[in-house]
């Protein structure tokens, strides 16, 4: 067998609201990216929704929505993808990065509270692997710092706290004490890629938590000027009788969802319960087959139901091993037609961020993490057998 990592679930239904699209005569931004936006909101139980482009650009958007820049920091785990940290020195502020707690892949709740000061005016937690941080300790964190929290525009000044915007690229549809990722952050910014559980190709979207005390258009609409050059009205808006005449408001940037895109997420989203569910059993078989392999796996769901993971990656530690070793054993399934990952090589351990003054040796944690994780292949459109193709090949490499 050939096996990818992490192909598109893409089916008839996508084929047909794209065809839709594309006859439709509107194929950028409009209704269907509008629907797409509601749709989001209704199934994440959040206040509000805007797509972009991109996982990243909603970060990015929404640092810039806050008002952080220069002068000010932003605190993110060492143990992550770029995008997570590189949208905060877009906006010139400061990344302070955070080690994660022992044998976690998530980042250390006991310290988050030792690095907040004066100048920290956001967190951006990462839900790696789909699972969903423990955002009742973070918040619990950021509210021990209150006092230290200086506003430096009107949303931070109405949040008036440290703002947790949470880099959901892995958890759309997961949930936490029954609340759906999309609502437990202040913002969650989401991935819409090609890779990630439900996809548009390229793309993403964020969303805000009903208890914000804000208004929620105006809040869209700085997202949206923000992401279409800062014109006041957009290409469909212009389309109206008479209504050919627009304003600049600010020199923006250009990162919006187009309809294309949309439709292939409309689609996705009526799949969406059913994929899930696939991927959740998935997990359970790797979870029986590999439970006496010597491999330690991140755990998805909770037996109390406190928290439920959206399945999109299945990590596994390969306990007392060494990076060479891990490599080994991706070559090994290579050769045997399955292709496997690794997630995270930690920021610190980069040139981007080395150039930065960043050392791993001050991440301990994360490098531990890293040096025996190897990712298995774990996507809704996996065949039994393909599974069982795959357990197979890791005990045998594991073995060789």
């Amino acid at each position: 067998m050939k096996i990818p990592f992490s192909p598109p679930d893409i089916g008839e239904d996508e084929i047909s609201e794209v065809t839709a699209a594309l006859k439709s005569g509107w194929i950028t931004t409009g209704p269907r990216t509008k629907k797409f936006e509601n749709m989001i909101t209704e199934f994440c139980m959040s206040r509000k929704s805007a797509c972009f482009d991109s996982c990243t650009a909603a970060l990015e958007m929404t640092l810039r929505v806050l008002g952080i820049g220069d002068g000010d920091e932003v605190i993110v785990p060492a143990y992550t993808y770029t995008a997570s940290a590189s949208v905060i020195c877009h906006v010139g502020a400061k990344p302070v990065m955070i080690d994660c707690s022992k044998n976690s892949v998530q980042l250390d709740y006991e310290r988050l509270s030792e690095l907040i000061n004066e100048k920290t005016k956001a967190i951006i937690p990462v839900d790696i692997g789909g699972v969903p941080c423990d955002y009742d300790k973070i918040y619990n964190a950021v509210l021990t710092k209150k006092s230290l929290f200086s506003p430096k525009n009107k949303i931070q000044e109405q949040i008036g706290r440290v703002v947790v915007l949470a880099d959901g690229a892995h958890s759309f549809g997961a949930r936490r004490n029954q609340q759906m990722t999309g609502s437990l952050a202040d913002f969650t910014a989401f991935s819409f890629h090609a890779v990630k559980n439900l996809t548009t190709a390229e793309g993403g979207a964020i969303t805000w938590n009903r208890n914000l005390r804000m208004d929620e258009e105006e809040l869209y609409k700085k997202y949206m000027l923000l992401s279409l050059h800062g014109q006041s009205k957009d290409a469909l808006a212009k389309t109206r009788l008479g209504a050919w005449e627009y304003d600049i408001e600010g020199p923006y940037y250009k990162c919006n969802m187009t309809d294309i895109a949309a439709a292939i997420g409309i689609a996705q989203l009526r799949r969406f319960p059913a994929m899930l569910k696939r991927r959740k059993r998935i997990i359970e078989f790797y979870d029986r087959e590999l439970s006496e392999c010597g491999v330690s796996m991140l755990k998805h769901y909770s037996d109390k139901q406190k928290f439920y993971s959206s399945g999109h990656l299945y990590l596994v530690k390969l306990i007392g091993r060494d990076e060479e070793y891990r490599n080994t054993v991706i070559e090994r399934m290579a050769n045997l037609g399955v292709a496997t990952n690794v997630h995270y090589k930690p920021l610190p351990m980069h040139t981007a961020y080395k150039n930065l003054g960043f050392d791993i040796s001050d991440f301990p944690n994360a490098y531990e993490m890293y040096k025996n994780e190897i990712t298995l292949p774990l996507y809704s459109k996996l065949t039994d057998d393909e599974v069982m193709y795959i357990v197979d090949c890791f005990k045998k490499s594991l073995n060789s």
